[in-house]
């Protein structure tokens, strides 16, 4: 019940937050072309980009509560690694266009609406602050949902700076601020979108989630009653919030009947490993005999 409340609740944050976001790009296109902003323009073209990445982000989402079949054994869980990766690659993209447009604004000083900057800019604060608290509880979970999270946050942050920068504008006259604005933007996205990218790509490569110690759990497993020594310890990703793992562990003779759950268990419970498969290595008088589990 909880995994049916909890998949309903993230398919309607998607849902809410693509649809807010989506509308406010129409707007801030619009005013941003009306104001000769520059700055409400770059916000557009990161907010469309968000808006793509919470759509392949829901899709990966949606994906990856599908029952294994056929050839996909594994299901389509890693769909939500792809989608990650995708959606930093969009954000590149954005920012190339942000600093060509903005490199551009510099070179060429235009009068820039610093009122109807603060305006726009300021719904902008209300629609990202709102997506980005309906993805608050589960952000900590899934790096997908994570980076939804994140870029909602960011875009916050960034419409703050656009509402500075019309207030600025409007004080000063300065019009250079409209385009040095959208650096700022550039700075933000790019420090963001750098790190979900990497964690992303580890992923991807099927490297050790960064949540998890991989000493610590080969140090777990070689204390734990029953195990000689351990070896072939492998640990990588099944998804943005699921974690696999499979181990060699020696032991002596036949071992206890409920060992292997009880290695589930510790996993599960110390490291939110949830899916792991286990080959036992019986020491009886110092010959190994291997059996699977």
């Amino acid at each position: 019940m909880s995994d049916i409340h909890h998949n309903y609740t993230n398919g309607r944050a998607f849902a809410i937050g693509i649809t807010l976001n989506l509308a406010f790009v129409v707007v801030e296109v619009f005013y941003g072309l009306v104001a000769n902003s520059s700055a409400l323009l770059a916000d557009a073209g990161h907010n469309a980009s968000d808006v793509l990445g919470l759509f392949f982000a829901w899709l990966a989402f949606r994906l990856a509560n599908l029952k294994p079949k056929g050839k996909y054994t594994y299901g389509w869980q890693r769909s939500t690694i792809l989608s990650s990766i995708i959606n930093a690659i969009l954000l590149f993209i954005a920012v190339y266009f942000i600093a060509k447009d903005a490199i551009f604004k510099l070179q060429h000083p235009s009068p820039v609406g610093g009122t109807s900057v603060m305006l726009v800019a300021t719904i902008g604060i209300v629609i990202n602050t709102i997506t980005a608290l309906m993805f608050l509880k589960d952000q900590k979970h899934d790096l997908n949902i994570k980076g939804a999270f994140l870029h909602m946050i960011a875009d916050a942050a960034v419409s703050l700076g656009v509402v500075i920068a019309g207030l600025l504008i409007t004080l000063t006259g300065y019009q250079w601020i409209d385009p040095a604005v959208s650096f700022v933007i550039i700075a933000v996205v790019l420090w963001g979108t750098w790190r979900l990218f990497i964690d992303s790509l580890n992923l991807a490569l099927d490297a050790v989630p960064k949540n998890i110690n991989v000493q610590e759990v080969r140090e777990a497993l070689q204390s734990f009653p029953g195990v000689e020594d351990t070896h072939d310890l492998h640990v990588w990703a099944l998804s943005t919030n699921q974690t696999a793992l499979s181990v060699h562990l020696v032991v002596p003779g036949e071992g206890g009947d409920t060992f292997l759950a009880d290695v589930q268990k510790m996993l599960k419970k110390d490291f939110n490993i949830s899916h792991t498969t286990i080959q036992i290595e019986k020491n009886i008088n110092n010959s190994i005999e291997c059996s699977h589990s």
